[in-house]
């Protein structure tokens, strides 16, 4: 079991169906309200991430926290959005 916030960083991010989505490289807090409100998942699978860009996974799609972090929903695909 985690005790501290910053053992979440470096572990490996899944998919419920085992894709590998990337590592944690930073937990998102919500100071006011004392709790997580996602996880930073940088240099991300290009198969589910175009360029292989950083993403903010909010903490509810999180499932399961461990020797890894098996998530509940994760996108089929995301595509950056276009600047307009």
């Amino acid at each position: 079991m985690l005790s501290e916030l910053n053992q979440l960083v470096g572990l490996q991010v899944y998919t419920a169906k085992g894709i590998y989505v990337g590592a944690v490289d930073n937990v998102m807090i919500e100071p006011e309200e004392c709790r997580v409100s996602g996880i930073y998942i940088g240099d991300t699978n290009p198969l589910l991430v175009d360029g292989s860009k950083g993403v903010v996974v909010p903490y509810r799609w999180i499932r399961s926290v461990g020797d890894i972090i098996v998530l509940n929903y994760f996108p089929a695909s995301l595509a950056p959005k276009a600047n307009p």
